[in-house]
């Protein structure tokens, strides 16, 4: 073995200890599979070499630890015995506190069916009664024994193999060069996880374990330390069981529960249509980058972005007061496809591992194939975690799926997005629903060379760009790209079969905040930053929908209900969100609420939250508790008075149990078996 004799004795003790720990991890993975495994699962080989890529970055992170340590002389082993102390207490130590670690996982998992967690540190404000729970439920007394004969093994173990590589030949100093930097590489390759060579890939995450579709399996794949350290920053993240109660009654009479339950929390309401078998529309939902109402057509933006969009919002359903729960991409996404605001702070709830496991309606589409279309990466945000993990039998496509060549950091184009999307529904021959999220309305703002001919960039002067809502040349024509595409787009499926039973959803994913004057909104729009969530609602299907410009306020929240409805899918819908054709007064709607239209929005930035209604928004702040109630109709204040006081406080307990049930929500609307 020349070559191996050529390889440094540090690297070798070094990737001697990565072995152990690494079959160490690779057993528990094993006693974890026979312990937890549901009865009938097979073996599954695609968690266990997902497993193997989570431990690799583990234990690569020591092993990369143990060599820089090392570059240091008075540390290093091989060449200062002194150094052989300090590694021989080290190591027997670091190694009994992975198996701790594995142990803690075990038993969580046993108590919570969860991988060990971050939030296991909020056991640590109660420990008195936590510790006694654990000694009076866990045999305490036989696990510290096996830790102590695992430390004395551990210190037996590492000592035999450090007097080993100590005692053997040394190789040459240009052989040890080479392979330093090899290792090096190779564990910095292990630590990122996947090898990046395409833009917008992200090194390996917690939610690739998701990708599984199926929640054991993903769980099989973690360890205790990628699950533990992804969920760090979400420790404090949960809810009061005493206030999400305390607001049931309201959110009761709010989303009309048709049989409450204190006890149980029950949020379920059940749909059903007498004739749903004989209506399978297919179903595109577009969500639409950075779509602000204030900027387009359809608000009488004097740049006329939009045009053809207003001609489809002329021609199909349009809300024009539509909300966003919240400001962002990943946010707007979550709450569209869950039904509950994104409440999550400071990160978003596609980061959370807790809150990966959603019931969406879309899996209420019984029969349909189901398709997510996206430009670039899906690991962005973790979206991939929400998407693969909770819509089932989920097609799912990116950049790299598509025949389109890559413009920027966000992918292929939109428009090419769009075109090849259709390529692939046209094929289809059930009913589907797919969703398509665009992106090319972002930075850096790309408009392809191969679009320059059909689409025609203009000029505007820097001080009417900023007085209609714009920064500058590039993000208005940007904008008016992101029309032409939707232009594309339709004028392309309205060639193909599908396209006469299809309802075709746009919605923007958030909107823009805008510190200037609007013209066209009332004041309050822009001071309270409400243009961050207000977006355009369109549902577009000339066979099922009659034209009609709807004014009253919903929400991102509202579309798959509304879609479940319009297509008489029998659902069940425990989030938030209801049919907003059945709130048009034409249509008889009663309910119980003073005010019937009503937005939950939370403002991330600003700390606020509050509800957006057809003639008021009521808004909290959340660091200090002040509380306004504006108008968002006109720029005169509410009239200080008992009715308007009667609508203020009501309002305000509406709010907070709006919060509440989100922050329970994220955490327990779990998918349905």
């Amino acid at each position: 073995m020349p070559l191996f004799n050529k390889f440094p004795r540090l690297l070798r003790w070094i990737f001697a200890v990565m072995v152990i720990w690494l079959g160490m991890m690779t057993l528990a993975r094993f006693v974890f599979f026979w312990s937890y495994n549901p009865p009938g699962k097979a073996f599954s080989g695609s968690a266990f070499l997902l497993g193997l890529r989570f431990d690799a970055r583990v234990v690569c992170i020591i092993g990369l630890s143990m060599l820089i340590l090392s570059a240091l002389p008075f540390f290093n082993p091989i060449k200062k015995n002194t150094a052989r102390k300090f590694w021989n207490i080290l190591l027997p130590l670091a190694f009994l506190f992975t198996v701790f670690m594995y142990v803690a996982d075990y038993y969580h998992f046993d108590y919570l069916h969860q991988r060990l967690n971050a939030s296991v540190l909020n056991y640590l404000q109660d420990a008195g009664i936590s510790g006694n729970m654990v000694w009076q439920t866990y045999p305490v007394i036989r696990i510290l024994l096996f830790m102590v004969a695992l430390l004395i093994l551990a210190r037996f173990v590492f000592g035999r193999i450090l007097r080993h590589y100590q005692s053997i030949e040394p190789a040459s100093k240009k052989a040890q060069i080479i392979w330093y930097i090899c290792c090096v590489l190779l564990m910095a390759q292990c630590i990122i996880g996947k090898i990046i060579y395409k833009p917008g890939q992200f090194p390996l995450r917690w939610s690739d374990a998701y990708s599984l579709s199926d929640d054991f399996k993903a769980n099989l794949a973690l360890n205790p330390f990628q699950s533990f350290l992804s969920t760090l920053s979400f420790r404090n993240s949960g809810y009061d069981i005493n206030k999400v109660k305390a607001a049931y009654p309201l959110m009761v009479d709010a989303l009309e529960i048709q049989q409450p339950d204190t006890a149980t929390l029950n949020y379920n309401r059940s749909f059903e249509w007498p004739d749903s078998s004989q209506r399978k529309p297919n179903i595109v939902l577009v969500i639409c980058e950075s779509f602000s109402a204030y900027k387009s057509s359809m608000y009488a933006n004097p740049l006329n972005t939009t045009p053809y969009f207003k001609s489809l919002c002329d021609s199909g359903a349009f809300f024009d007061r539509c909300f966003t729960p919240a400001y962002g991409t990943a946010r707007g996404v979550w709450a569209t496809l869950t039904g509950i605001p994104d409440v999550e702070n400071p990160s978003t709830a596609s980061r959370n591992p807790n809150a990966v496991n959603q019931h969406t309606l879309i899996n209420d589409f019984t029969g349909y194939q189901k398709y997510y279309f996206l430009g670039g990466s899906a690991t962005w945000a973790n979206i991939r975690g929400l998407l693969t993990n909770n819509i089932s039998d989920l097609k799912l496509y990116e950049g790299e799926n598509f025949h389109a060549k890559t413009v920027d950091v966000w992918g292929i184009s939109d428009k090419n997005l769009f075109l090849e999307s259709n390529k692939i529904l046209k094929q289809q021959t059930t009913p589907f629903f797919a969703v398509i999220q665009t992106a090319d309305n972002h930075r850096p703002y790309t408009i392809p060379d191969e679009d320059k001919g059909a689409f025609q960039p203009i000029q505007f002067p820097a001080d009417s760009l900023k007085r209609f809502g714009f920064e500058s040349n590039d993000e208005m024509n940007a904008f008016r790209y992101t029309d032409f595409c939707y232009r594309s787009f339709m004028e392309a499926a309205k060639k193909e079969n599908y396209y006469q039973n299809t309802i075709f959803v746009f919605v923007g994913d958030h909107g823009i905040r805008y510190s200037g004057t609007l013209e066209q909104f009332p004041k309050s729009w822009t001071e309270q930053g409400l243009t961050c969530e207000h977006v355009p609602l369109l549902f577009y299907a000339p066979k099922w929908i009659q034209p009609l410009r709807i004014h009253e306020v919903c929400s991102q929240v509202d579309i798959l209900p509304t879609l479940a409805a319009l297509a008489k899918q029998p659902h069940v819908n425990s989030a938030f969100g209801r049919n907003l054709f059945d709130t048009i007064p034409a249509l008889q709607f009663k309910s119980k609420n003073p005010i019937e239209h009503m937005a939950f929005v939370i403002d991330h930035d600003v700390k606020t939250i509050g509800l957006v209604g057809d003639q008021y928004y009521y808004v909290k702040n959340l660091k200090s508790g002040k509380t306004d109630l504006v108008s968002v109709t006109g720029n005169e204040q509410p009239i200080p008075g008992k009715q308007t006081d009667s609508i203020k406080n009501y309002l305000g307990r509406l709010t907070d149990a709006y919060y509440e049930t989100a922050k329970y929500l994220l955490l327990n609307n779990k998918k349905k078996n």
